[in-house]
């Protein structure tokens, strides 16, 4: 052995009374295992054998020679008659005196756009949440009961990869009736919530290096995934209509993701018209529109909007649809619809990209669905957001001073408040401060410094009766910035 038996046995002891709620094997293990990889055994040294070893520590040597064999079994010793033999590790295996200074990351990360903060408890005028002490936990629990007493053990294993076909079904049924989709289940597929619907249809419908175009400013996780996707984004304008694109782009794209039935951030309503021009020019250039209806079930004037994907027979677009925001974001499931031919098409694909789960979840929302209670919370809903959104309007009338107009009212979970010359990136964060957590307009741009500026206020999760308060620290804090600016 390269190091005196005084040294290694007093290394072995100094470890054993030093343990902290391990047994005495793992003890043993950790360190030599440790002295091993940082080179204080050396390769080829014999141990003492392990009937000295149990004499000098005083232990049992069923635990000493429990140790020694698994590190033998791990490769850091080698036994035979003659005893224990530190192994010959390769160099790099050693330990290092001090840790790296930095890691070197893939370069895509750099052009992800900043993350979405989640706060536990959400905070007043988040984006995008709905209000969850609405939901009727009580009736979802028996659900869940009922499911699982009913099928038991059968429902923990993984199911089929496009989800449970009951869902399934439950969901074409309703969006034959809400959206004028007409579609089956093979059409279907669940998705751990939208965004895993957009990562899939990368995989599925690009190649690396193909375009993709989207809405700016837009949603966040599009640009994510079409980044880590490997595909190149190109940002397009919109105004009143939703989505302007070119009459003769220089390069055609292979993805088109947008939110026709209510623009987000913005909230605008793509026409008739330019929604039949952009199935004709997709269909005309082999691209596939990624049509997201993240919250089209809350319209609070006129009647529902037809999604793009049944406007035309054979649409070139892939339909993406989230329970998140109509009934609680942890749920954590969405859904795609495909044309026929398409789903047919990626079905094997289908069963190597995704795998079954959330069994007992998803049977639940189908009697969920299938007995009514879906339509009822979602009328329910309908009526206080339409409530809390002429609330949050009174109260931006009253309380905000400076010179600012307001979008996105249609329909929705949000209100989009934009107000020129800000600098809206430090007014959300100082909000912070205070609870709140609006969002800021220019972020949503591809380019924060050319975007309009503003604030994204989130109403869903947010009582009417902070409204007036919120407001005024916002108004505030606005004052506050510009002031620093000045």
């Amino acid at each position: 052995m390269n190091i005196p038996d005084d040294a290694f046995y007093g290394l072995l002891a100094r470890a054993i009374q030093q343990r902290a709620g391990e047994t005495l094997q793992r003890t043993l293990y950790h360190t030599l295992r440790n002295a091993i990889l940082s080179g204080h055994l050396q390769p080829q040294s014999r141990l003492p054998g392990s009937r000295s070893m149990a004499q000098q520590l005083r232990l049992s040597r069923n635990t000493i020679n429990a140790a020694l064999e698994q590190l033998a079994i791990e490769g850091y010793l080698l036994r035979d008659r003659q005893g224990s033999q530190v192994a010959t590790l390769p160099q790099a295996t050693t330990m290092e005196s001090s840790e790296p200074a930095e890691f070197r990351l893939p370069s895509y990360l750099a052009d992800l756009p900043p993350g979405t903060r989640r706060d536990t408890p959400t905070l007043a005028f988040t984006p995008g949440t709905p209000a969850v002490n609405y939901f009727p936990l009580p009736l979802w629990r028996r659900l869940l009961d009922r499911v699982l007493r009913e099928e038991g053990a059968t429902l923990l294993g993984y199911g089929d990869s496009a989800g449970e076909a009951s869902l399934r079904v439950a969901i074409a049924r309703h969006l034959a009736l809400s959206r004028g989709i007409d579609c089956d289940a093979s059409q279907v597929v669940i998705t751990e919530g939208a965004r895993e619907g957009l990562n899939l249809c990368t995989q599925l419908l690009s190649e690396r290096g193909q375009q993709a175009w989207i809405e700016d400013p837009g949603y966040f996780g599009a640009r994510s995934a079409f980044i880590s996707a490997g595909l190149p984004c190109q940002g397009l304008p919109v105004d009143d209509e939703g989505m302007i694109f070119p009459a003769a782009p220089a390069a055609a794209p292979r993805l088109i993701f947008t939110t026709p039935s209510h623009q987000f951030p913005l909230g605008s309503l793509m026409s008739a018209p330019r929604r039949l021009a952009l199935l004709d020019y997709a269909r005309s250039s082999d691209a596939w529109i990624i049509e997201d209806d993240y919250d089209s079930e809350f319209r609070y004037s006129g009647e529902p909007i037809p999604a793009m994907l049944g406007m035309v027979p054979n649409a070139p677009v892939v339909y993406l649809g989230t329970f998140s925001k109509t009934l609680f974001p942890s749920l954590r499931i969405g859904f795609m619809v495909m044309p026929k031919a398409l789903a047919k098409s990626v079905q094997p694909a289908i069963h190597s990209l995704l795998r079954g789960g959330h069994r007992a979840e998803q049977r639940a929302l189908a009697h969920f669905i299938e007995e009514g209670h879906y339509a009822r919370h979602l009328a329910s809903m309908r009526r206080l957001y339409r409530k809390r959104q002429a609330q949050l309007r009174a109260a931006l009338a009253q309380e905000l001073t400076c010179p600012h107009s307001v979008s996105a009212g249609e329909g929705g979970l949000h209100l989009t408040v934009k107000i020129p010359g800000i600098e809206d990136g430090i007014v959300a964060a100082l909000a912070r401060q205070y609870q709140l957590a609006p969002g800021a307009l220019s972020h949503f741009y591809l380019n924060p410094a050319q975007g309009e500026t503003g604030l994204v206020l989130g109403y869903g999760n947010t009582s009417a009766s902070g409204f007036v308060a919120a407001i005024r620290i916002l108004n505030r804090l606005i004052e506050q910035t510009r002031r620093v600016q000045g």
